[in-house]
């Protein structure tokens, strides 16, 4: 079973974003969460937030089971450009400069690699009906 976490319009630009999201990406969930603690990026704090999200959403999903029995993973990350937020700044001669404020999405994917009890019944009912036809 897997959860999702998404991180709308953070304020940074996606390829500062993707620096700390390489690391993470098919990492098991503690190593993780441990990278992103001793990174020292202001990427890594909105990620750690995020990460702990998905992994609050897994375990709401469970119906309660926790997450540190099962072998969670970072299935998928990745980082893509947001809207940018276009401002104006006084220049030289009465003139003005456009500065872009870049924003980033993130979407995390966490998914378990030790199947629960009630997905390892729903496999084995599905390949049950799958022989029967």
């Amino acid at each position: 079973m897997e959860a999702v976490a998404k991180l709308r319009n953070c304020p940074m630009s996606a390829r500062k974003m993707r620096l700390v999201v390489d690391l993470i990406r098919g990492k098991n969930v503690q190593q993780a969460l441990n990278i992103l603690k001793f990174t020292k990026k202001e990427a890594a704090v909105w990620l750690e937030k995020l990460l702990l999200s998905a992994i609050s959403n897994w375990e709401n999903k469970q119906d309660g089971l926790s997450a540190d029995d099962y072998d969670l993973y970072v299935k998928t990350i990745f980082a893509g450009e947001g809207p940018r937020l276009k401002r104006f700044r006084p220049a030289p001669q009465g003139r003005a400069h456009r500065i872009h404020k870049h924003q980033n999405h993130v979407t995390l994917v966490i998914e378990n690699k030790i199947a629960t009890e009630e997905e390892q019944e729903a496999l084995a009912v599905s390949s049950v009906n799958n022989n029967v036809e």
